[in-house]
């Protein structure tokens, strides 16, 4: 494995500091409905009845259909837009955004009045049993109802907010959420008495603060995701649902793989061990919003690199996972491992009952899924977003159903309840191995770098040795990099001419970002530079984290018969093929073909 360039580990140290930016606001979003789900259980346990419990566990399947089309459609269209956003399709991406928050209208409000007919008219026999449960889930869907289409909005707006970079206005919106929940659960239920309609309204309540929280940000004139039905395409819904589906299907899996893990809890463990298996999982699935909250910001800024064919960056999102997130992740499983038994002293009070061993075992050993489980869902996400869909279905259902099913099936007689979180982690140890073994098989050797292991094609983005990554950090870095360029478009039969543009250029646009945008404020700031040959073409692409800046949107109106004024920008815009400006992530991404 070669060293690598001063300005591909630049990259990646920029990409690392941007994936950490958006990483908090990413798990209090996969956190805000399990957060949500606690806060009603409790109010719903503790302030009201053990039917209204029942009511909040009855609707559990339901919430999961929610979330599963809730995933297909995020994942979808953030893909499909953040890969518009690297090919500067912002019409193209404007059509996806448009028509994927249609979608999400009509589908939410399919769904409120299904829940409003099925309350109203009692008409829930299937999911209640219980005849006298069904009065009490049926006013608890009417409440729900009301909240099911701004929570599918909300959660659609969340992603996009992240790919603008409103980092702050979705962290805002997120923390009202919960912040509401809390509120309206207690003026509902405590004070004004409306019992599981009340628990139910505060949920819905909750939706709406956060949809309306977020929507507003949409309305200001500096955003680019704006709605318009101009250019919307039903191509782009089949795009959508063809990305996004894989992950609606992994939902599936786990839900079949979840009923025969009961069953042989049911039959062989019996009722301590469901309650156990139960306990454990409830505070592992809090703690897997932080590698879900991961695997997020990885599908936004890979999907971006994929759109623009940056090989670099797209490897770099795969070498953070790798060295950083899992880094992250192992500490995160000591310390629950760690604090086994307190966690389940929450639960059980008896440390000598089985229940409490069988409790602090699950701790112990679920932990150790979060590593590899956050490199499955890394490697799922890359396949969605490069259309390997063969290789999604297959690792989905591996890791979904059928490891987890069958080792806890060999393992139950001679293993007892430790079985099943056993099977879990050798799970984890299997799909790894299997992203390994597919690479050897599809590449025909072992993978000796990142991008061998997620099998990129060689026809994706510029190889290393057709393309020059440079940090710039002085004017000297940006001369330097004039007279680098021109050499390397020489020594690749570019002519004169367009090698002496190529390197111009640079200079210009390079050292207008160190001269005005590094002393736009007192913040320090860095910008990367890269070179690339391309199909007899050469594009070159200044990135930086300085204030916000088009200059060619200022130069098209700017005063052009003054000669004196802006003539780099005009020597650059008149010689180069063409030449676009982008703003991802917070970043300004000048990009110019010559």
């Amino acid at each position: 494995m070669g060293k690598r360039s001063e300005g591909a580990l630049a990259n990646e140290k920029r990409i690392g500091k941007l994936m950490f930016k958006l990483l908090p606001t990413q798990i209090l979003l996969a956190m805000i409905v399990v957060l949500n789900g606690i806060v009603s259980s409790l109010f719903a346990s503790n302030c009201i009845d053990i039917k209204a419990m029942s009511a909040v566990g009855l609707y559990a399947p339901v919430l999961m259909l929610l979330g599963s089309i809730n995933m297909m459609l995020v994942s979808g269209s953030t893909i499909l837009c953040g890969e518009k956003i690297g090919r500067n399709e912002m019409e193209g991406m404007r059509a996806v955004f448009s028509l994927d928050m249609v979608v999400t209208f009509f589908i939410g409000l399919c769904f409120t009045a299904a829940l409003f007919v099925c309350g109203r008219f009692g008409l829930v026999a299937f999911i209640a049993r219980d005849p006298e449960l069904r009065p009490v889930f049926s006013t608890y869907l009417i409440g729900q109802a009301i909240g099911v289409i701004p929570l599918l909005l909300g959660n659609q707006l969340s992603s996009f907010l992240s790919l603008e970079n409103k980092i702050k206005r979705n962290f805002f919106s997120s923390v009202l959420y919960i912040i509401c929940n809390l509120i309206f659960n207690y003026l509902f239920i405590q004070k004004f008495r409306m019992g599981v309609f009340g628990l139910a309204l505060a949920s819905s309540a909750g939706a709406w603060v956060y949809f309306l929280a977020q929507a507003q940000a949409f309305a200001q004139k500096n955003m680019q995701f704006k709605f318009s039905l101009k250019n919307v395409s039903i191509k782009d819904l089949l795009q959508i649902l063809k990305v996004g589906y894989p992950g609606a299907l992994s939902n599936g899996y786990q839900t079949i793989r979840g009923l025969i893990v009961n069953y042989l809890l049911a039959t062989f463990i019996g009722a301590a061990g469901l309650s156990a298996f139960c306990a454990a999982n409830s505070i592992m699935t809090l703690i897997w919003c932080i590698p879900l909250g991961m695997v997020a910001v990885s599908r936004m800024v890979m999907s971006v690199g994929i759109g623009d064919e940056d090989r670099l960056t797209v490897g770099d999102v795969m070498r953070v996972m790798f060295k950083k997130f899992t880094l992250v992740n192992l500490a995160i499983t000591i310390l629950i491992a760690l604090c086994a038994k307190p966690l389940a002293y929450l639960y059980y009070k008896d440390v000598s009952s089985d229940v409490y061993m069988m409790t602090v075992w699950g701790f112990r050993l679920l932990p150790f899924c979060l590593c590899t489980g956050s490199i499955m869902q890394h490697f799922v996400c890359y396949a969605q977003a490069s259309g390997k869909n063969l290789f999604v279905h297959l690792l989905s259902i591996l890791d979904g159903f059928i490891f987890v099913s069958a080792f806890s099936v060999l393992l139950i007689k001679p293993m007892g309840m430790n079985s099943i979180y056993a099977a879990n982690v050798l799970n984890g140890i299997c799909t790894t191995l299997f992203i390994y073994i597919y690479s050897i098989c599809c590449n025909r050797r072992f993978p000796l770098k990142v991008e061998d292991l997620m099998v990129m094609p060689d026809s994706f983005g510029v190889p290393e040795s057709e393309r020059l990554d440079f940090s710039v950090k002085s004017m000297d870095d940006v001369v330097l990099i004039s007279h680098k360029t021109q050499e390397f478009c020489l020594e690749r039969c570019v002519d004169e001419r367009r090698a002496f543009v190529a390197g111009l250029s640079l200079e210009e646009m390079a050292g207008n970002v160190v001269d005005h945008g590094f002393n736009k404020d007192n913040k320090k700031h860095s910008a990367e530079v890269r070179v690339a040959h391309k199909e007899d073409s050469v594009i070159l692409r200044v990135r930086d984290d300085c204030v916000s800046f088009d200059p060619f949107k200022r130069f098209e109106s700017s005063d052009k018969d003054d000669v004196a004024k802006n003539v780099g920008l005009k020597i650059v815009y008149r010689m180069a093929k063409a030449v676009s400006w982008q703003s991802i992530f917070g970043m300004n991404v000048l990009t110019i073909k010559i």
